[in-house]
């Protein structure tokens, strides 16, 4: 069995924490898609209705396949539950998050969510964060930002397409894909980030309440 075999495994076990009148915020990614395509199956099963908020068209055309009734952020005052991946999550439950560009909206769910879900395959899992943070960026600071976050010891690149046109987010927005080398602290970097003017939101994210862990023998974990 391969890791996705045992997302696919475990997401059922995530989703009996899924209540009826649940609002359902969902992620991006290969885990968020995985839980997005038994979510319909679990609501009919169990005769439940929910409102569901995705961070991406991806993800929101995957809930519109399976029937999940869609609701805009603005409608709703709370969230019951979020399910999201994430890039990395260090020893402390530190995550990096943003690959796939996502970030500013996972963010703005999670900040209101009652309980966060985190799934990740254990590559994912390391002593101290090391990959490149993405940091969501106005266009008009592009390089007033970038030089700031060179002054703090990062290495930043526009995040861009294979034929060398910018990512877009879905919010307007450029990435910067920021080298740091190993994060001693990540909160502290991620104030020292957001507090740079042009910059929308930076891709470390503190412990979610739970965390399945994804193995390659199709088992997991919960953390």
């Amino acid at each position: 069995m391969t890791v996705d075999d045992a997302i696919k495994a475990l997401s059922p076990q995530a989703l009996k924490m899924v209540k009826n009148n649940y609002v359902v915020g969902l992620g991006s990614g290969r885990a968020a898609t995985a839980i997005v395509k038994l979510l319909s199956t679990h609501l009919k099963k169990n005769s439940f209705s929910i409102k569901a908020i995705p961070t991406s068209l991806q993800i929101k055309m995957e809930a519109e396949r399976g029937g999940i009734p869609i609701i805009e952020p603005d409608q709703i005052d709370h969230i019951d539950i979020v399910f999201d991946g994430a890039d990395q999550i260090d020893a402390k439950g530190n995550m990096i998050k943003g690959g796939g560009g996502a970030l500013l909206r996972e963010k703005i769910l999670i900040s209101i969510a009652k309980k966060v879900v985190i799934i990740a395959d254990e590559t994912k899992f390391v002593k101290k964060l090391s990959r490149s943070v993405p940091v969501e960026v106005h266009p008009f600071a592009r390089n007033t930002a970038a030089m700031k976050i060179k002054s703090y010891g990062g290495k930043p690149k526009i995040r861009l397409f294979d034929r060398g046109y910018p990512f877009v987010t879905e919010n307007g927005n450029i990435i910067l894909d920021c080298e740091f080398g190993d994060i001693s602290n990540p909160k502290l970097l991620a104030t020292k980030i957001i507090e740079i003017p042009g910059v929308m939101e930076v891709g470390i994210f503190t412990r979610p309440d739970v965390i399945f862990k994804a193995k390659e023998n199709g088992k997991f974990e919960i953390l």
